[in-house]
């Protein structure tokens, strides 16, 4: 299988999200090549905190997150990939000390954003981190078992979701089918809360023709595995 695209972190990524977002199973030696490739960026140039870069100019190009929301600056398209990355690299499961290292040096370089210079969390990024879709992508990282105290991480940004609550199913300033991608991987009743909360919403989006759009596709089994959670 062709994962590998050489000029793209970001469609690199889409393509091992698409294979794990579908639970399609890779064989060894896909996931080797997969996995070298992007330990091999971790800590270049636009790299965030060290972990693996995007390439050269790439955050510049209009880029998109799995379910098509737009990142709407190089500095969130730097962390989110970033996050992305380190998912994809935990997921991919290889054995290998050069992918290990890679990894582990990304997690020291994160952590050191979450930490204070005391060595103690971090509490205006324990649960959120910078923007809203910044945090979706923080809580992706989190729910395969990244960084630290991934658990009491995430149960701080659900609780912090809460609070964005607009009333009608959707958050203010979170976008609407990346939160709920984040949130179906996410195993705590407060994420199934959120869910719960935002089922009506899915429900009249699945009455809609559903139009010819890769994106349109993700979001509609996106929604349609998040009404049966519910």
């Amino acid at each position: 299988m062709n994962i590998v695209n050489p000029e793209s972190m970001a469609r690199t990524l889409d393509v091992l999200n698409e294979v794990f977002f579908s639970g399609t199973k890779l064989a060894k030696s896909d996931r080797e090549p997969a996995a070298k490739w992007i330990a091999n960026r971790q800590g270049l140039r636009f790299s965030y905190a060290g972990m693996p870069a995007p390439l050269d100019n790439e955050c510049d190009r209009e880029l998109h997150v799995f379910t098509g929301e737009p990142i709407k600056s190089a500095a969130s398209a730097s962390h989110i990939l970033g996050e992305e990355a380190c998912r994809a690299l935990i997921l991919l499961d290889v054995s290998d000390k050069y992918v290990a290292s890679a990894l582990e040096k990304a997690t020291e370089g994160m952590m050191k954003r979450l930490l204070l210079p005391s060595g103690e969390p971090n509490p205006e990024t324990f649960g959120m981190y910078c923007c809203a879709m910044c945090s979706c992508a923080y809580w992706r990282h989190l729910a395969v078992g990244g960084l630290r105290d991934s658990k009491k991480r995430l149960a701080a940004g659900m609780e912090a979701l809460k609070e964005h609550r607009k009333g009608n199913g959707q958050w203010r300033r979170f976008p609407f089918y990346y939160t709920l991608l984040a949130l179906s991987e996410i195993k705590l009743p407060s994420a199934l809360e959120e869910m719960r909360y935002a089922a009506p919403v899915l429900q009249r989006y699945m009455r809609r023709s559903p139009k010819d759009d890769v994106y349109e596709q993700r979001r509609r089994i996106l929604a349609q595995r998040i009404l049966e959670k519910c």
